[in-house]
């Protein structure tokens, strides 16, 4: 029986950072298409732009460390959980084990019917367990996207940009100029208005 949470490849909380830079990649994709658009529509596109990288945000920032804790912990008090009923399935399989050669036949249909009716009740639960941690990541990363996107705004805005893509890696850009991060000026403002 492997662990229903694994940590090491993503499968519990997963990788908090990778989910919000897909959200705000394809907020950001979107706006590029729509540039891509006016442009290709014969209007003149000129501006700015700017580049944040959204895992770092959730990173440094005091309410995107607030965001992993409660996920994680959320994730913990899960598998801790699903930890003990591992352990009294083992210890079922372990008890069938060493009885198994003194029980009737009908004894041991019994306990394999048993122990086959607790392995379900197992993944029924784990199954369970696992939607609700995915639930609860999506909700909180929603909230926090959106956080992070009138944050954006406003940095933008006070910059004068008037296109901000996604910097993170797997993000939609390839290249970039150091001095289009912004990064650092948007973790700024959101530790501000989100102490």
């Amino acid at each position: 029986m492997g662990q229903v949470y694994d940590h090491e490849r993503g499968s519990g909380v997963m990788q908090v950072g990778r989910v919000l830079r897909m959200l705000f990649s394809t907020t950001c994709l979107i706006m590029s298409l729509a540039v891509a658009g006016c442009a290709a529509g014969g209007a003149k596109v000129e501006g700015k732009v700017g580049l944040v990288d959204p895992a770092r945000v959730l990173s440094e920032t005091n309410a995107g460390k607030k965001a992993k804790d409660s996920l994680s912990a959320f994730s913990k008090n899960r598998q801790a959980l699903i930890e003990l009923e591992e352990k009294e399935l083992r210890r079922m399989e372990e008890d069938f084990g060493r009885q198994a050669s003194v029980l009737s036949a009908t004894a041991k249909r019994e306990r394999e019917e048993q122990f086959r009716r607790r392995m379900a009740e197992y993944q029924q639960k784990a199954g369970d367990m696992n939607r609700e941690v995915q639930e609860k990541q999506k909700d909180v990363l929603e909230g926090f996207r959106e956080k992070v996107e009138l944050v954006v705004g406003k940095v933008s805005k006070r910059l004068g940009l008037q296109v901000v893509m996604d910097k993170g890696k797997g993000g939609p850009t390839l290249y970039s100029d150091e001095g289009l991060d912004i990064t650092g000026q948007v973790i700024d403002e959101f530790n501000r208005v989100y102490p």
